[in-house]
């Protein structure tokens, strides 16, 4: 078996100490013989195109192949086997129980090869990620790769708390009346059953993959449902598991895809299946909230949208405040369910050289996108590409319910690699606190919306209770007063969203750090459920008992 232990160690101490740390170096560069590497893995991506992809899976009816490349924006021509839903719930049932047996070491430790296995082919991914999610080369390697195996990490680092934490026997004594009654009992972990994974387009393997390992490590098995339009990357997982599941002598139906189309979608077919017993879902608020209230018997872990939102009250170095807004704001052309959206500002914004009207400063956040944007690289490697042609509509229907509003208008630029690429730069529009059915949900791209309230106090209040009753995973705040920043903390926390305060400089306002950083918190509705901590996996288990007296040896 596979010894990754001292790996496993340095990862429960980060996740005890919440300090900085991973395995894997986010720098393509740095990765071991990049240099050959990376030519071999995109060389293993274009010999996939146009092809059916080899996967062995039980019941399969028919092939089925939607994705087109947002850089492209031309078909992948991949197609992938279609399984009868019913075939794969059998498949897996059959495949639990030999898994089921095995001891805690043995599936951690094989799970944790299934990572490095997936590090391996990280150069496959990494193109298989660009051409179907959008993303740049950058964030497809550290986001979708390196930090996404991290968080896979960190998933098996709570399992392996959660199942410890019950130990498997005891000797129990105690005395009724004069009779002392001394029994042995036997706890056993046992596991739900079969989780079905639904993974999101924009950014598959960030929430697949700890969901998959959460699983896995606690005895179950699991149907991976991509959406139609970025496929490969949960294809490519699915095989890595597969073979390494075949390889050890486990039952490779532990882990299956189910393919759908989007004119004839199985997600509801799956959830309502008798034989479900855990769903995670990542996507849209509204099926989300579908999951959560049909999953029932099976246990829901859901991450949907979420209205995030940002307090300018004050700033040491209004600029570098700015910078750093508009920078996360075009990240990946918003494409992110922890990009900030709504920026809520009082009638002048405090500074070292006293208040700076409100117009001002939301012209200067328009001009700092727009001087991201305006170099075509530069763009690229912010930017990237927009993952769905519906965004663009999106962006019209908000530019046309702004009534001239616009404080920067969207635009496609020239991506220099890829001369068709989907793109669109950000729109930033200016509105009242009236114009809540507007701004108060997600627009999911590169939309952003300034917002004028009547003082500090009012914006802390609006943002709050936005990400409170429309949910919201991230709130950012920017003032000099500490009394005001207490407050914000406090109404932040209570509104169940997660605060980065007065950030600056090079770091992404919204990065969340594997091991480090909680991700949802499931107070509000952007989700239920919070990457990671130990409720993401405790219940994907049931402890079960057995005693009987003590018995004597001779």
């Amino acid at each position: 078996m596979f010894d990754h232990h001292a790996t496993f160690q340095r990862a429960q101490a980060a996740c005890a100490s919440r300090e900085c740390w991973s395995p894997y170096p986010e720098m393509p560069r740095l990765y071991p013989d990049a240099e050959t590497a990376a030519p071999r893995g995109e060389a293993a991506f274009q010999a996939m195109l146009g092809k059916p992809f080899a996967l062995d899976l039980p019941g399969v009816t028919g092939w089925v192949g939607e994705e087109v490349s947002p850089y492209r924006q031309a078909p992948l021509g991949i197609t992938y086997p279609q399984a009868d839903p019913q075939a794969l719930f059998a498949a897996a049932k059959a495949a639990l129980p030999g898994w089921a047996a095995a001891d805690i070491d043995t599936r951690l430790m094989l799970l944790m090869e299934g990572l490095d296995r997936l590090y391996a082919r990280l150069f496959t991914l990494v193109p298989a990620v660009m051409h179907t999610a959008g993303q740049s080369y950058n964030m497809a390697y550290a986001g979708s790769g390196v930090n996404a195996l991290d968080r896979g990490i960190e998933a098996l680092v709570h399992a392996e708390q959660a199942m410890r934490s019950v130990t498997p026997r005891a000797e129990w004594t105690r005395r009724f009346g004069r009779d002392e009654i001394r029994l042995d009992k036997t706890y056993r972990l046992i596991p739900r059953g079969v989780a079905v994974c639904f993974t999101c387009a924009s950014f598959a393997t960030w929430n697949a993959w700890p969901s998959m390992l959460a699983s896995l490590a606690t005895g179950n098995a699991v149907i991976v449902k991509p959406h139609p339009a970025s496929v490969l990357p949960m294809a490519i997982t699915v095989q890595v598991f597969r073979d390494l599941l075949a390889e050890q002598g486990f039952d490779p139906n532990l882990v299956t895809l189910c393919m759908d189309t989007v004119a004839d979608p199985l997600g509801k077919v799956l959830i309502k299946h008798p034989d479900c017993a855990i769903v995670d879902f990542t996507g849209s608020a509204r099926f989300g909230q579908w999951v959560e209230a049909n999953a029932h018997p099976a246990i829901a872990f859901t991450e949907t949208s979420g209205c995030n939102t940002v307090v300018l009250a004050g700033a040491e170095d209004l600029d570098a405040a700015v910078r750093a807004l508009a920078t996360t704001m075009s990240l990946f052309s918003a494409q992110m369910c922890t990009s900030p959206q709504n920026v809520y500002l009082p009638p002048s914004v405090d500074t070292p050289d006293g208040p700076v009207p409100r117009d001002v400063v939301a012209a200067k956040l328009a001009d700092a996108i727009a001087a991201l944007t305006q170099d075509p690289r530069k763009a690229a490697m912010i930017l990237a590409s927009v993952q769905a042609p519906q965004t663009l509509g999106l962006i019209q229907w908000v530019r046309d319910q702004a009534k001239g509003r616009v404080l920067l208008d969207s635009r496609a630029y020239d991506h220099p690699d890829f001369p068709n690429a989907r793109t669109a730069t950000p729109l930033l529009v200016q509105v009242g606190k009236e114009d809540r059915d507007l701004y108060a949900e997600e627009r999911f791209g590169p939309i952003g919306f300034v917002i004028d309230c009547d003082s500090s106090e009012d914006a802390l209040h609006q943002a709050t209770e936005d990400a409170r009753l429309n949910g919201g995973i991230t709130g950012f705040l920017y003032a000099r007063d500490e009394g005001f920043i207490t407050r914000a903390e406090a109404a932040y926390a209570r509104a169940g969203a997660q605060l980065t305060i007065n950030l600056t400089g090079a770091m992404p306002l919204n990065f969340a750090a594997a091991y480090s950083d909680y991700h949802v918190t499931g107070l509000n509705g952007a989700g239920n459920a919070t990457l990671t901590s130990l409720a993401f996996v405790a219940s994907r288990f049931a402890v079960t008992q057995s005693r009987r007296p003590t018995r004597t040896h001779d």
